[in-house]
């Protein structure tokens, strides 16, 4: 088979299953409405949960510090790509979530795929959540370890696997809130299942950070858990991008000298990085945006009670309504742009066969009528 046979029978075969993913641009995909062409739409596809993109002391913090460092960082941060900026964010981040360290990552997918090529050898293995990110799982697929993937959120599956012999060390593996479901791992559990054993927990919190927690502090503090290696991701409700990997001393000075995704990418700029350090003091100080995102989560679930679709369990900002085949899904989300509403349509490979769903996320940004409106959209749609 050719290149070109090869690569027309895989976009074929998206196609048919109605799969097929296209890129649309927009004016403002972060804020509470986007803008795309002439027609403007309420937002409710995007990850910004506390608003903080728009937020005017984070977008002049970015200005200032652009102003002061220029709009690149450079280099890798081992060469001239780590700022004063830089490092004085690492130990407020640390501070922040109790740990002795944090380092910078341009991306949580970098984070995630660097943690597991730099620790993992041949004789260890990863116990994956069966639902964790791509990231997770391919990094753990292309690691020389073996992997084993337990059932969602389910620790007796975790334990069975737990019990079963291994000749180096295990890594657990698992998100704090769930970016397709909105569901929320039971952590504490999954933790001193892996201290029993005599392993470690890697969560990736992407999705709790900023939103949940004493300060925004996430899923691990909100249940009283320390995992040995905690990813927090900016893109979210720090409402930038890049991330963070906080651990200890040791794997800090190990991750330094072995982790390919730090060592050879560009820093993120240190103009970003001031940004971010505006946003971490929003989400430390400000706990009225987390009462209205929580307010605005309340109002959903409460007029979503009767739609003739599924719902899960989700008490977070991601509220799945679930469709079931792909074509009713993207038909869903097309009625609902009609009426100028900006609702994703989610499909496999990204969620699992026959769970097609509208991806629907609040943020803090969002008033009353917005969720009203909807809400009534939804049931008008749906009959």
């Amino acid at each position: 088979m050719s290149w070109q046979t090869r690569i027309d029978a895989a976009i074929s075969a998206r196609k048919q299953a109605a799969a097929f993913r296209v890129r649309q641009p927009n004016r403002g995909g972060s804020a509470r409405f986007l803008t795309q062409g002439d027609l403007r739409y309420l937002n409710f596809s995007g990850n910004d949960y506390l608003g903080l993109s728009q937020d005017a002391a984070v977008i002049a913090a970015w200005q200032q510090g652009a102003q002061k460092y220029g709009v690149g960082s450079g280099g890798s941060g081992h060469v001239t790509g780590y700022s004063d900026a830089h490092a004085e964010f690492e130990e407020q981040l640390a501070a922040w979530q109790g740990y002795p360290r944090a380092l910078l990552f341009i991306s949580g997918f970098a984070a995630n795929q660097a943690i597991l090529a730099a620790l993992m050898q041949s004789e260890d293995r990863v116990l994956a959540d069966k639902l964790s990110h791509a990231s997770l799982l391919e990094a753990a697929a292309h690691a020389p370890s073996q992997l084993r993937r337990f059932h969602h959120n389910q620790p007796d599956s975790l334990q069975g696997l737990l019990e079963k012999p291994v000749t180096g060390e295990t890594l657990v593996v698992t998100e704090g809130v769930f970016s397709m479901d909105g569901d929320a791992a039971p952590l504490a559990d999954l933790h001193r299942l892996s201290q029993a054993h005599g392993s470690w927990l890697m969560v990736d919190d992407a999705h709790g950070v900023g939103v949940t927690g004493e300060q925004g502090r996430g899923s691990c503090w909100q249940q009283g858990v320390r995992p040995e290696l905690l990813v927090v991701t900016f893109g979210k409700a720090f409402g930038c991008s890049g991330a963070a990997v906080l651990c200890d001393d040791a794997t800090a000075d190990y991750l330094l000298q072995f982790a390919r995704h730090l060592i050879y990418s560009t820093a993120m700029p240190a103009a970003q990085v001031c940004a971010l350090q505006a946003s971490l003091a929003r989400i430390q100080q400000d706990d009225g945006l987390r009462d209205k995102l929580a307010a605005n989560i309340a109002r959903f679930r409460a007029g979503a009670a009767g739609l003739p679709y599924r719902l899960t369990g989700s008490q977070t900002a991601i509220q799945p309504v679930i469709v079931g085949e792909n074509q009713p899904a993207l038909d869903l989300a097309a009625r609902l742009r009609e009426r100028g509403l900006w609702v994703s349509a989610i499909r496999p490979p990204t969620v699992p066969p026959g769970s097609a769903r509208l991806r629907i996320t609040l943020t803090a940004a969002h008033r009353p009528e917005d969720i009203d409106f909807l809400l009534e959209s939804l049931h008008g749609c749906s009959h």
